[in-house]
């Protein structure tokens, strides 16, 4: 008993309900402010990192990026040599997606320093929040997620799912109720759920060396992976466009 109590405290320390509930007014007021974002995260994440960084060393592959820390960014970054990958890989992939919306691994490294991030931590959970986050437009290549609204928050159900973090979860609570305001083409709900699902068959992204599968089809490791296709959220794109383009 003394140990899950334990447990329990260490989970909720931290918490800053408050400054999440300044940031998620922020947010809604702005919702392309990413900066609000983390500061939500960080405000409510509580002991996520450390489960996670946990879990992470239950397993060999994760074992091994522990011990080794690769640095994700500058791979992420270096925009030639993922151009000089075979057509069809993931790094062409994920250079044609952020190239199309003018990003880079740098801006979500910016937006996330808006939030004090660090404090407490220890080097792994520090190294693994920032992989987590520089992957995140990573992701969004291999579920096949755009930057709409519908496929942020299916991808963030993704990811809560793999990775459990109280601020993703309280975000989706937040963003599905808009979102269900703002249409009723499809069903909000059944995407997000999709997008949960997903999450769950597939291989956890933090054991996966993206360093050393940049260069593989972009197919083929989502099929090894085991990343199902998001056909809910590419039917509910397809009926928005179709209805944009008949007005």
């Amino acid at each position: 008993m003394a140990a899950y109590i334990s447990r329990i405290v260490s989970d909720f320390r931290g918490v800053k309900p408050l400054r999440a509930l300044r940031s998620v007014r922020a947010l809604i007021a702005n919702p392309d402010d990413t900066g609000e974002v983390f500061k939500i995260i960080q405000a409510l994440k509580g002991g996520s990192l450390g489960r996670a960084v946990e879990r992470l060393r239950s397993t060999p592959e994760g074992r091994e990026l522990l011990r080794t820390k690769p640095d994700i960014l500058p791979v992420l970054n270096d925009r030639e040599a993922l151009r000089a990958m075979p057509e069809g890989s993931v790094g062409r992939a994920y250079l044609r997606f952020v190239e199309s919306q003018s990003l880079s691994a740098d801006g979500l490294v910016a937006a996330s320093e808006e939030a004090p991030r660090g404090e407490g931590l220890s080097p792994d959970e520090s190294w693994l929040g920032n992989r987590l986050r520089d992957i995140h437009d990573l992701q969004h290549v291999m579920c096949g997620y755009g930057r709409d609204q519908l496929g942020e928050l299916c991808l963030l159900s993704f990811m809560v799912t793999q990775t459990p973090n109280r601020g993703i979860a309280f975000i989706i609570f937040m963003a599905r109720r808009k979102a269900r305001q703002a249409t009723q083409l499809f069903s909000v709900d059944d995407c997000i759920e999709e997008g949960r699902r997903i999450g769950e068959a597939a291989t956890w992204f933090a054991t996966v060396n993206w360093e050393q599968r940049l260069a593989e089809p972009l197919d083929k490791l989502r099929a090894e992976l085991g990343i199902g296709k998001p056909t809910l959220y590419r039917d509910a794109i397809r009926t928005v466009a179709a209805i944009e383009s008949a007005a």
